[in-house]
């Protein structure tokens, strides 16, 4: 064979390494820009967080220098728009703190069913059917549930309980519980869902039923995943506005009764901020001490969650 056949044999070899070349170039280059904007999305939540919490702590610095820690976190009282303020948190933590454990108290057992049902018995037909219908109830504004709890919810227990008041915490509370099944149920679902079929089948191979499937093996092998649904169900339930404003009230009351109205740390900050108090003031300085004290309550149960779901996940 002559080389002039051989050269027409064979397609041209410095050209094909040239465009792979080129197109591994070009790939890289995309790579990068890939890269070099997940970078700046990441670096952009930090910023907005750092962002988020120098604000709060700048102008918490400014109360807390008029206002003593102690009595900021001992005083039973909080009157800020009285004409003699007191700044006692203890009220508006109890609050939060009553209003958000009678939602966990309905979301946890409710969501955690529904997620079992979803995963283990319904079939893929109403699987698909009924969680995005719980998904659409997280779409739902949470006025709309506020206005639920005060004109439904409220009537509805004052014809069991005749004593209860118009603006009490339990109302308010159950349909903060209502309002996070979802994410309660959506995350501890696919948590059940991504734990490896072998488990199951070593269970029922052992002559467990679906329940003792469910609850004595996925639940503890995908605890990780569930304890986190339940992280943010709290965290949900902590950050709740329009409901508690409106169902709850706003009146600062030291108590732990849930029938008895109360006002929530997120409730006073709306309270305040859509009055007519001058900025810098005292009084308008006490809303960022309110949200750092909200803040650092979420964070003491975030880390809480992570080394709980740690452990879980170490032992399983």
């Amino acid at each position: 064979m002559s080389k002039s056949e051989v050269a027409g044999a064979f397609p041209d070899v410095r050209q094909q390494i040239r465009a792979h070349s080129g197109s591994v170039a070009a790939r890289k280059v995309r790579e990068r820009i890939i890269e070099a904007g997940l970078f700046l999305c990441a670096v952009f939540s930090v910023a907005i967080t750092v962002g988020i919490v120098w604000v709060l702590v700048y102008e918490s610095w400014s109360f807390f220098r008029n206002v003593s820690i102690f009595d900021f976190l001992t005083d039973t009282q909080w009157t800020v728009l009285f004409e003699n303020p007191r700044y006692g948190i203890m009220p508006l933590v109890t609050g939060t703190l009553v209003t958000s454990m009678i939602a966990l108290a309905v979301a946890l057992p409710l969501g955690t069913t529904i997620a079992i049902y979803s995963s283990e018995y319904a079939n893929p037909t109403v699987r698909e059917i009924l969680k995005p219908i719980l998904e659409l109830l997280s779409a739902v504004p949470t006025v709309v549930f506020g206005y639920f709890a005060l004109l439904f919810v409220t009537p509805m227990l004052q014809s069991i309980l005749p004593d209860l008041p118009g603006f009490n915490m339990l109302s308010a509370g159950i349909v903060i519980g209502i309002m996070i099944v979802p994410y309660v149920s959506s995350l501890s679902e696919d948590a059940m869902r991504a734990v490896p079929v072998t488990i199951r089948e070593g269970s029922y191979a052992m002559g467990a039923t679906r329940v003792q499937t469910a609850v004595r093996v996925l639940m503890p092998a995908a605890f990780s995943g569930i304890a986190s649904a339940y992280v943010l169900g709290f965290s949900r339930a902590v950050g709740e506005t329009m409901v508690v404003a409106l169902a709850a009230g706003t009146q600062p009351n030291l108590t732990l009764n849930p029938m008895e109205g109360a006002a929530t740390i997120t409730a006073y900050i709306v309270q305040v901020s859509l009055g007519d108090l001058p900025h810098g003031s005292l009084a308008y300085q006490s809303i960022f001490a309110a949200g750092l004290t909200l803040m650092l309550m979420t964070l003491v149960f975030n880390i809480g969650g992570y080394f709980l779901r740690k452990r879980f996940r170490e032992i399983y």
